[in-house]
């Protein structure tokens, strides 16, 4: 049996392991929480470097991708310093292949209730998850992107794609080395909510991005909301029942009741590939094109 475990500085709470079988090979997949101890984080890299078939990084990206460009999150680097063996990812591959068929999936099964709410979407972080963020522009949105106001608190809304790529140019070589706290909450933070932002929530029909940030910042009322996200808890989707949410899509499959992260998916496929490297773009298209890999729809309310 393959093994592929996430090491992510998120919140222990939020451990689970399963079994699947994906192209007629068993994995076991795995999340581990630290807390937000990133060296508790890089040790158990240490420990499990060699041992198991692939790496995920979670709770944090090693770099994100913004219109081709990298941008290494300099204060993340050192979570992976021990790792010489095992192949590692941080989820980047699926935010840029699976995530990016989100809007379509959504003309495909709601497009009516959709276009009658209108198409506006808030994206809370495009930055981080620029396939999602270009691929609700070409579908005909109009767009919200959150960078400033959810990862610096900067009380400016970003609504062009264009904009958004001029402001990562401009403010990613920066926030890139700032600690990575400072703009993503880590350990007992994940489960704290604050209310912020509400207009945004509010003229969005639909809400979209990582997880941590549309819960951190969501008003109690979302009455009629369509969520787009992942790693999600049976908690969370709780928690989006009890705001009104209409509709949820996970953009990684639900396994044994709740999605995980796209670190934690991309890492099973990698582990199953026997290719013992990172998978490239084309080659994760083609493993989600067999398997049938799509988001999935809940209807909350």
């Amino acid at each position: 049996m393959k093994r592929a475990v996430s090491i992510s500085i998120g919140s222990s709470k939020r451990n689970k392991a399963v079994e699947v079988t994906l192209l007629s090979e068993k994995v076991s997949i795995e999340r581990i929480g630290t807390d937000g101890d990133m060296e508790a984080a890089a040790r158990k890299f240490q420990e499990l470097d060699g041992k198991v078939d692939a790496f995920g990084v979670g709770g944090t990206d090693l770099g994100v991708i913004v219109d081709g460009k990298w941008y290494t999150l300099h204060s993340v680097t050192p979570l992976v310093r021990f790792v010489k063996k095992t192949p590692l990812v941080d989820g980047g591959g699926l935010k840029n292949t699976l995530e990016n068929r989100a809007p379509a999936f959504l003309d495909h099964k709601i497009g009516h209730y959709i276009n009658t709410h209108g198409r506006k979407v808030l994206v809370t972080l495009g930055a981080d998850r620029w396939g999602l963020a270009r691929a609700f522009a070409d579908a005909g949105y109009e767009t919200v992107y959150g960078d400033l106001m959810f990862g610096l608190d900067i009380p400016i809304a970003i609504r062009k794609l264009s904009q958004l790529k001029t402001f990562a140019k401009i403010l990613m070589p920066i926030a890139s080395r700032l600690p990575f706290e400072w703009i993503y909450p880590t350990g007992e933070k994940q489960e704290k909510r604050t209310p912020k932002w509400e207009k945004y929530y509010a003229w969005a029909t639909v809400i979209a991005g990582d997880c941590h940030y549309i819960k951190r910042f969501m008003p109690d009322d979302l009455t009629g909301k369509v969520i787009v996200t992942n790693t999600t808890t049976p908690e969370d989707v709780e928690a989006f029942r009890q705001a009104g949410i209409k509709y949820l899509v996970t953009t990684t499959p639900v396994l044994d009741g709740r999605s995980f992260g796209t670190n934690m998916m991309e890492a099973a496929l990698v582990a199953v590939s026997g290719k013992r490297r990172p998978l490239t773009w084309p080659e994760l298209t083609e493993m989600l094109d067999t398997l049938g890999f799509e988001p999935q729809l809940q209807e909350l309310n």
